[in-house]
């Protein structure tokens, strides 16, 4: 009966946020309390939602941290030199153009936003596909894969859902996926090369003079808030960001403690002055707002689905009908299934409904639930084109490209990112046969 009433609870939980009958937020807190009460467990609700919430509170407070600090980042203007010495250096070659615009949108979505990644990229760069005549769909194509890789990030929304949804070390889930979201880079970059010598072998080399352009790009940046931008502290930034990746991937310091201390140093450095502060944090207190009220509220959910043990008889049943020769490929068969799910699903409901069922069943053949997590992040790539997210529509409205148009075109490149990922990821060992 339990297992029973854990489907009802995740059909109910998956339709409402599908059917926007009721905001993700809500759903995960509003959906596991009523189905704990109906199923006789209203006394014992505090104890399972604290340790749900105790669970969660380290992705939580990194995910704040991350976002902020990338916030002041963007805002100090950190990646805007890069903007301007990229557009100098691809002049009139298609090929760099399109390297370029790869380059600039994996550094941008290194905040781990979509919307951020797609406003600075195509804002730069199309203008000089429309001079140079360009087809804009490799912009769209290029910029979203970028995306795609880059938002395995752990405070992207795709892994940090996944590590608190299963409640583990962001550190134990990440680091494996470093090697693999290289070898996907590298994918990204190369589908770059090919489309790019595609529109060379087109449109040819144009020997065009660049320097207004890049002056038209600068003027724009410098009349959205000047008196933020900290150009003198450029280097500075630089190197503490430089310097937080390279003690993020080899794992110094717990991530959320490595993001609160990079973070108070950036805001200090950058602004000291305290309205300024405040300017800087009311900038980017809606997406922190949301990202974190949302961590926490999956806390709730994931504490009565543990408390209930409603996860444990739902992944019982599950394996009483898989058969056992599946059971220690589970990693790759989530792995896989994850590019068609989380192209139809937001990824509320896949980490938060789906993935804990698969992580408890598959921990009965075996396999640690942080090999399910890892898996699930790599269909990602495929879940960035979903019509589901709003900032694949800001892409393309951007753009000016249709919709399907766009599609088609990243279709079978968005797929071989996917691919090469599994198979680095079975190879490095990152999930298992």
């Amino acid at each position: 009966m339990i297992a029973l009433l854990g489907f009802i609870m995740m059909i109910c939980f998956i339709f409402v946020i599908v059917t926007r009958k009721m905001s993700a937020l809500l759903a995960l807190i509003v959906i596991p309390l009523v189905f704990a009460v109906i199923g006789g467990f209203g006394k014992e609700l505090g104890p399972m939602i604290m340790d749900g919430l105790l669970g969660v509170a380290p992705t939580g407070i990194m995910l704040m941290f991350a976002v902020l600090y990338f916030g002041i980042m963007i805002e100090a203007g950190l990646f805007d030199p890069l903007i301007s010495k990229i557009l100098k250096i691809v002049k009139g070659d298609p090929l760099k153009v399109v390297l370029g615009t790869t380059v600039l949108a994996g550094l941008v979505a290194l905040d781990g936003d979509g919307t951020t990644t797609y406003i600075i990229t195509i804002s730069a760069m199309l203008p000089l596909y429309l001079r140079l005549g360009m087809n804009p769909l490799i912009l769209t194509c290029v910029s979203m894969m970028a995306f795609g890789v880059m938002n395995m990030l752990p405070w992207g929304g795709p892994t940090a859902r996944a590590i608190s949804a299963l409640n583990l070390d962001a550190n134990e889930v990440f680091l494996p996926l470093v090697p693999i979201m290289v070898a996907g880079l590298a994918w990204v970059l190369l589908t770059a090369y090919i489309l790019g010598m595609k529109e060379r072998k087109r449109l040819g080399i144009l020997d065009i003079d660049m320097s207004r352009h890049v002056v038209q790009q600068q003027e724009l940046a410098a009349t959205a808030e000047l008196d933020l931008k900290r150009p003198r502290l450029i280097w500075f930034n630089f190197l503490l960001t430089l310097s937080l990746v390279v003690a993020l991937v080899v794992g110094i310091l717990p991530l959320s403690i490595l993001f609160m201390m990079a973070f108070a140093l950036a805001l200090l450095i950058n602004y000291s002055n305290l309205e300024l502060q405040k300017k800087v944090l009311a900038a980017h207190a809606d997406s922190v707002v949301m990202v974190v009220a949302l961590i926490f509220a999956s806390g709730v959910f994931t504490g009565i689905l543990s408390g209930t043990q409603m996860v444990d008889e739902m992944a019982n049943s599950l394996i009483s009908i898989i058969p056992e020769q599946l059971g220690s490929s589970f990693a790759l068969i989530t792995a896989i299934t994850s590019i068609p799910l989380t192209y139809v699903m937001a990824n509320d409901p896949y980490y938060f409904g789906i993935v804990p069922i698969i992580a408890q069943t598959a921990a009965a053949y075996g396999v640690d639930p942080v090999e399910i997590a890892r898996a699930s992040v790599l269909g990602q790539p495929i879940h960035a084109m979903s019509p589901l997210i709003a900032s694949t529509h800001l892409l393309v409205g951007m753009a000016k490209v249709d919709f399907g148009d766009h599609q088609k075109f990243i279709l079978k490149w968005a797929l071989g990112t996917c691919a090469i990922m599994i198979a680095v990821a079975l190879l490095t060992g990152a999930i298992s046969l």
